[in-house]
């Protein structure tokens, strides 16, 4: 652990790395929705969190990758009730791993447009039917993710949407995911 702890202390004093790859941690909220027939049309507040590494090729171009756990909420919608009535109440909650890898533009010092793929996969399988409803939805999400930050110092403030590509519901419609997320990201170096 000192050896790693090391080389990132010595990757990040070095001045082309430093000019170039960045380290953080990011958290912020989460408001999901699945666009089906069976679902409510309101998004739902769940919350997000986890890290990234990016690295800028030149000033204006890089790429950046992200381990984020997400909590997607959602509701079947009023008139579906029966038809969900084997999976519980009409409540539910999506743990998902996300892993977005985002080609990073950046037009300015401070600000960066991400565009790119994002796989998810359901972190919840294995949890009581009631809960979640396993056999509701997929293991897997597949989606595109566009969104901007504002970088001010080590702090940076960030708001992307994610549309779902992949229908992720299992008994009836097609249920595609979409997400808008926004926090605060805080980079190490």
């Amino acid at each position: 652990m000192k050896k790693i702890a090391f080389l990132l202390c010595l990757a990040a004093s070095s001045p082309a790395w430093s000019q170039g790859f960045h380290l953080g941690a990011k958290a912020g909220a989460n408001l999901a929705k699945i666009a089906g027939t069976p679902y409510s049309d309101q998004f739902q507040l769940g919350y997000q969190l986890g890290g990234y590494v990016a690295v800028d090729f030149v000033k204006s171009l890089g790429v950046q990758g992200e381990v984020l756990f997400n909590q997607s909420n959602t509701r079947v919608a009023d008139n579906f009730g029966s038809v969900f009535q084997n999976i519980g109440s009409d409540k539910k909650k999506l743990n998902y791993l996300s892993i977005p890898v985002l080609l990073r533009i950046n037009p300015s010092e401070n600000f960066t447009i991400h565009l790119g793929p994002q796989y998810s996969i359901l972190m919840n399988p294995d949890d009581n039917l009631l809960k979640n409803g396993q056999n509701a939805f997929k293991k897997g999400d597949l989606s595109g993710v566009a969104g901007v930050q504002f970088s001010l110092g080590f702090l940076q403030l960030y708001g992307r949407y994610t549309l779902g590509l992949s229908d992720i519901d299992n008994i009836q419609d097609k249920g595609r995911s979409q997400q808008i997320q926004f926090g605060v990201g805080i980079g190490i170096f």
